[in-house]
Formats: structure tokens, sequence, C-alpha cells
């Protein structure tokens, strides 16, 4: 069923489950099983399941063997649905396997101090003391699971608002949550974005000193923030004083550590002036302010703002709707037209943006990238009628904090 091989501490776990043979329910007595929804039933193998682990905060290998004895289509998400594996067929008796790296983390800062999380964020996959995997699709296969902890894998952390963060529920969905899906094992992802937090409410929530107790030298902090901090009304509050603030406490705080910075402009919003040719600019000063903050403290820079006006030119005002949350009542029981929040295809197209910013910069991180991995031009995006996602069974059409 299962077999854990554990040296003298705790972070030398190693996790081994037939997924063959039957396995429990989660509880923190066994300390693995299915979670979330009712265990697989074998009668209907079209079924999404998901399996827990309880394991220490850090960064864990993941080993998974999809297919077997029939014929399936497996995707696999990590956590707060961090897409790692996509859309997967096997012929029956065929098996194909794959391997990634997933951050586990909780709240806790050190034995006195939390991160301050929302409270719809505790209900989240993301901030527990599991390492939970979800398996979907048309008809997901695994015949075995592997987990094992990895300290020395460099850490990609990721600091945002509701553009950035791992979206818990369908339909929304971020760049943070699918960028994962294009990095091999070599490389971990860690997600510290939330919705409706600026560069100043991130850094007092405890967020960045969460980074700061495990960030080391080989690792990289992406930031990306805008979209709430124009919204701040405080004296000395905007784009030139509080927030370019703000930026350097990032900037000096995340060098202190060894590690490397990197800044992403804002992502535009879906915001056509009359002639449907053009984007009007919603961000103010602010992606000024940080261009202006990155040159002149030699911080590398992904215009993700001006990538993200690309993709919703190159398509139009009437397309580009399909890469936000904009839905008839029919599927999410009212109308949905949000022209900020990206849903899965549009979180796919942005993080493709982000790993094309990457490597126009040049980062020594992309040698990690997928050998599936090809190069994307923001004006020539994907067509949505192709992409297939398999959406969750956790839901809510509760729209983000933040606009």
């Amino acid at each position: 069923m299962m077999a854990v091989l554990m040296s003298k501490t705790a972070t030398a776990q190693v996790f081994d489950f037939d997924m063959t043979k039957p396995q429990p329910v989660y509880t923190d007595e066994t300390g693995f099983g299915y979670d979330v929804l009712p265990a697989p039933d074998s009668k209907k193998p079209a079924e999404p399941w998901y399996f827990s682990v309880k394991v220490a905060d850090g960064n864990y290998r993941v080993k998974v063997v999809l297919g077997g004895k029939r014929a399936g289509e497996t995707t696999v998400r990590a956590e707060g649905r961090r897409l790692m594996v996509h859309n997967v067929a096997t012929k029956k008796k065929q098996t194909a396997e794959f391997e990634f790296t997933v951050n586990k983390r909780s709240p806790r800062i050190d034995d006195k101090t939390r991160v301050r999380i929302k409270e719809r964020e505790k209900d989240y996959l993301a901030w527990d003391d599991k390492l939970t995997l979800e398996f979907n699709g048309d008809a997901p296969v695994v015949k075995s699971i592997h987990i094992e902890r990895d300290n020395n894998v460099p850490t990609i952390y990721l600091c945002g608002n509701s553009t950035v963060v791992d979206q818990n529920n369908e339909p929304w969905a971020s760049w943070g949550q699918m960028i994962t899906r294009w990095f091999g094992p070599e490389v971990a992802i860690s997600n510290h974005a939330e919705s409706g937090l600026t560069a100043r409410t991130f850094i007092g929530a405890g967020r960045l000193d969460k980074i700061l107790t495990t960030l080391k030298a080989g690792d990289y902090v992406f930031v990306e923030f805008g979209h709430n901090d124009e919204k701040e009304k405080r004296p000395g509050d905007g784009a030139w004083y509080h927030y370019t603030y703000q930026l350097k406490i990032f900037i000096d705080q995340v060098r202190a550590k060894g590690a490397e910075i990197v800044f992403c402009t804002p992502t535009q919003r879906r915001q056509f002036n009359a002639d449907g040719k053009s984007i009007r600019n919603t961000h103010g000063q602010f992606p000024a302010a940080m261009k202006v903050v990155a040159e002149r403290e030699k911080v590398p820079l992904i215009d993700l703002n001006k990538m993200t006006t690309d993709l919703y030119l190159a398509v139009g005002p009437e397309e580009s709707k399909h890469m936000l949350v904009h839905y008839p009542k029919e599927l999410y029981g009212r109308e949905l037209a949000d022209n900020t929040h990206f849903n899965p295809f549009g979180a796919y197209e942005v993080a493709k943006c982000v790993v094309m910013g990457m490597k126009q910069l040049q980062l020594p991180i992309v040698k990690y990238l997928r050998p599936e991995w090809q190069d994307f031009n923001p004006t020539q995006p994907d067509d949505w009628k192709t992409f297939k996602w398999a959406p969750s069974r956790l839901k809510d059409i509760v729209k983000p904090d933040g606009n």
C-alpha cells in the first residue's frame, strides 16, 4: 500500500504509494490518503480525485507513473491548482512517467509569528500542513506516486496579487499556477501571492518574511504589483513614493540573502478604447515607476503590461473575452464578465509571456525548461478553441479581492 522510509530527521522522508492497491481516506493520524473529494470509484474511471501527504514545509520531488490496465487521459495539479502535467493520454497497459517538484508551505514563520493570511485562505490547499495532488482529466489513471524531500533545488518565489496567486477555485486562474507546467523537477515554484494585496500589504502580512526564512543564493523572487497599489489613498501613496519605496524593500531584502530579484510590470486590464484597436491605460504611472526603479537598481524586468496588451490586441475586443472570466449565465448561474481576472486559458497564455520574458533576460533558470517548451509570441497567441482544460471540482463564482 505505502512505504515510508525515514532517517533520523523528518526532512529525509520518502513516500511510495502503489495506487493500484486500496488507499485510506486522509486523516491527520494516518498522514496520507484520499482527500478533498471522495475516494475514486473504480466503476467511475473519469472521476477526478485528490491525494494528500502530511509533510513539513519545503520542496518535494514528485514522480508519478500514469496509465495502467485501462486507457486514460490524466492531468496532474498540485496544491492550489498548480498545473504540473497536462492532458497525458495513455493506451491500455501503457504507462508514462513524469517528475516535478512541489513547494509546500504553511503560515508558520517561526515559533512566535505567522503569515497573516486572509480568512478565505484558511480553506486553501496552498496554506495547510499537507502536500496535495489533484488527478483530473477525461479518465485519470495513476499507477504510482513517489514523493521525496529535495533541499537543493533552486526556488522561484512569486509575490503579487490576484493575477499571480494560485487561485483555489474555478473559473479563476493566474499565471503563477500555470508557469509550473513549463519547468522540470530541477526547479520549485513557491507562490505567495494573494488577491487584493499591494506591495505594502504583502510585506505587512509577513509574506516576504516567510519567503526570507528559506530564501538562499540561487533562488529567484518575482514581483508583480500595481493593480491594487493604484487604489491606495493615504498620504504619500501613489506610483512615485510608497510604491517605489516598497519595491526597494523587496530589492534590499532579497539581495541580502544572495538571491536574484525580477520585476514584472502589472498585467493589463481588458479595457478597449472605442476604436476597438487600442487599450486604455488603467495603471497610471505604476508601470513606468517600476521601470525607473528597475533601471536605477539594475533589476531585470519583464514588461508584462506590454505583453498582455499585445495579447488582447492580437485577438480583438470579442475574442479576448476568452482569456478572462467571461461566461454566460447558463454555466455558473449568473453572467460573469470580469476584465481583470484570467480564466485557465488566459492564465496559461500569460504564463507563457513570463517564460518568454525570462528567456529574453537570459536568466540561467531557463535551462530547466521542459523539452516540450516552444517559444511564444504574444502577438500570435494560441487558439482558445484548442485549449483543453479539465476543470477542478472546487468552484466559486465570488470575485477575488482586487480588480
